[in-house]
């Protein structure tokens, strides 16, 4: 199985990691890449194992940072819909199609 991503979710990711990259480096940056990359390709995997917010959407935490991917299952895979912070924004994301 694959992922999409949002155009949303997109600007999640580059907003998260010009933060890192400006307040951490370029290397926690690059974590952050990797982790989200890891579970995106856990949840394309086993779609089930997040959190369900609404008929269709599901919630998924990163392990080291404090985001939550928000995504829904689709033929092909998954639809990443946002990458939102643990403490900001709580509705940020769902109910996109």
């Amino acid at each position: 199985m694959n992922y999409s991503l949002h155009p949303l979710a997109e600007r999640d990711l580059r907003d998260a990691a010009a933060f890192y990259r400006d307040q951490a480096g370029q290397q926690v940056a690059g974590r952050l890449f990797d982790e989200f990359e890891r579970i995106a390709r856990l949840l394309s995997l086993y779609p089930g194992i997040g959190t369900p917010i609404s008929r269709d959407q599901r919630t998924f935490p990163l392990r080291v940072f404090p985001y939550t991917v928000v995504y829904r299952q689709t033929k092909p895979g998954i639809r990443v819909f946002a990458v939102r912070h643990q403490r900001r924004k709580p509705g940020h994301g769902e109910n996109l199609r």
